[in-house]
C-alpha cells in the first residue's frame, strides 16, 4: 500500500474534523443511540457499543459525552428512530463514492446526497454500482510515535489476535482485519495498552482513480465538501487517489 498510505488521509481528515467536534459528537451519538438500542447499554455485553465507544475515544470525545449518550439511549430519551442507507455513485473521472449515512428522514437524505454529486459535476448511481471496488475491512491505525513496539512485535500481537495483515507506513502501523475479527483485534491492542489514532469497520478501494486536471479535483473536493457538512452522513468512502 505505499503510496497509498490510509493514515495520511485519516489524519488530513482528523484534522478537518477537529474544527467540527460538535458535528462529529453529534455523529458519534447517533452511532452510541443505536447501537444501545440494539444491544443495550451495559458495554460489556454489546460489541457493537464497545467498539463504538472506542471509535468515541479515538476522536477525543470526552467520557462524560459518551456516558451521556449511553444513559439518554437507555433511558429512552431520545425517541428519534435513524436508520442506515447506503447510496452510490461517480465523481468526476468516474471516482468510485460510497455515502453511509444515518437519518430519520430518508427523503431528505437522498435529496441531500444526490445534491452533492449534481453539484460536484458527479451522478447517484444504483445499489450496488460501486461497492464491488471496495473491501469491507476492519482497520486498525496506530501511530508510531505513541507506541514502544517494534514492527515485529506489533505484527504478532496484531496477527495472534487474529489481524490479516499489518503494514508498516511512515508514520503509522496500519492493522487490517476482516469485519468479524475487528472487535476481538481491538480489544486485544486495547488491553495491551496501545492507543489507536483509529479504530473502525471500513471499505478499501481494490483500485485508486487519478484526478489530474484542476477542474476535476475542485468538484470532487465539492462533492466530499457537501457530504461533509451534511448532519445525516456519517461515513464516506472513495477511490479518489489524493
Amino acid at each position: 500500500m505505499s503510496g497509498h498510505s490510509k493514515f495520511a488521509n485519516i489524519k488530513h481528515k482528523k484534522e478537518k474534523n477537529d474544527a467540527k467536534k460538535g458535528k462529529i459528537f453529534t455523529m458519534l451519538g447517533r452511532e452510541i443511540a443505536v447501537a444501545v438500542k440494539a444491544g443495550g447499554a451495559d458495554p460489556a455485553n454489546n460489541g457493537k457499543l464497545r467498539d463504538v465507544i472506542a471509535k468515541a475515544k479515538a476522536n477525543n470525545m470526552p467520557n462524560d459525552t459518551i456516558d451521556r449518550s449511553i444513559k439518554k439511549a437507555a433511558g429512552g430519551g431520545d425517541d428519534v428512530n435513524y436508520e442506515t442507507v447506503v447510496y452510490e455513485g461517480y465523481g468526476p473521472n468516474g471516482v468510485a463514492i460510497i455515502v453511509e449515512v444515518l437519518t430519520d428522514n430518508r427523503n431528505r437524505a437522498a435529496a441531500n446526497v444526490r445534491n452533492a454529486f449534481t453539484k460536484g459535476g458527479g451522478n447517484m448511481g444504483t445499489s450496488g454500482c460501486v461497492s464491488f471496488m471496495f473491501d469491507e475491512k476492519g482497520l486498525i491505525v496506530v501511530d508510531k510515535e505513541e507506541v514502544d513496539m517494534d514492527e515485529d512485535e506489533m505484527m504478532l500481537l496484531a496477527i495472534e489476535a487474529g489481524a490479516e495483515d499489518v503494514a508498516s507506513e511512515e508514520d503509522s502501523y496500519e492493522i487490517t482485519t476482516s469485519p468479524d475479527d475487528f472487535s476481538a483485534v481491538r480489544e486485544a491492542l486495547e488491553q495491551s495498552g496501545i492507543p489507536m489514532a483509529s479504530a473502525e469497520v471500513t471499505m478499501i478501494p481494490q483500485t485508486y482513480t487519478e484526478l489530474t486536471g484542476e477542474e476535476e479535483i475542485k468538484k470532487m473536493n465539492k462533492i466530499l465538501d457537501l457530504l461533509d457538512d451534511d448532519d445525516d452522513v456519517q461515513n464516506v468512502y472513495h477511490n479518489w487517489d489524493e
